[in-house]
């Protein structure tokens, strides 16, 4: 009986074990932090953890993170695992119209504006028109808000990004 694909994680050399999670998190210590907690007992338990682990990073390694994710809108090129992890989290932007694609490009300019920052959302099950809502909602934000709104954008993004490691 073949293992699990949790079993071939937990027995992963601890390298590859961060590479592997490096794709689910650019955060400097994320990887080996998550990493360091093997052998995960269940897969709820690692997506538990990788999520913890995230809400817990600096504001100096959010920043990092966010630097590995594009634009909502944006498509990444390229067959990485972070291309193609953003290619199916923002599915949602393929069929959107004109308008809102318009709407999105204006909206994430405006949000780099007033946060310096890429906008984050955890784009997966969403529609064009719930992303562009949801920026048009966080650019009301005061600047230590929206930092506690990314940080668990992010967190939730990650687990995401982990559970579909053990698929």
């Amino acid at each position: 009986m073949p293992d699990s694909p949790l079993d071939s994680f937990n027995a992963e050399p601890a390298v590859r074990a961060e590479e592997l999670l490096r794709t689910c998190n650019a955060a400097p210590s994320f990887a080996p932090t998550v990493a360091a907690g093997r052998p995960y007992d269940s897969t709820a338990a690692l997506v538990a953890r990788a999520e913890e682990v995230s809400r817990a990073l600096r504001r100096a390694e959010v920043s990092a993170a966010l630097a590995a994710h594009p634009r909502i809108g944006d498509r990444m090129q390229g067959a990485s695992a972070e291309a193609r992890n953003s290619r199916e989290e923002q599915s949602g932007m393929t069929t959107a119209a004109d308008s809102v694609r318009a709407a999105m490009v204006e909206g994430n300019h405006d949000y780099e504006e007033r946060f310096d920052q890429v906008f984050l959302v955890r784009a997966a099950g969403r529609s064009a028109e719930e992303m562009l809502a949801e920026l048009h909602r966080r650019l009301g934000n005061d600047p230590e808000t929206e930092r506690a709104e990314v940080t668990e954008q992010l967190a939730q993004i990650t687990g995401l990004r982990v559970a579909g490691l053990l698929q």
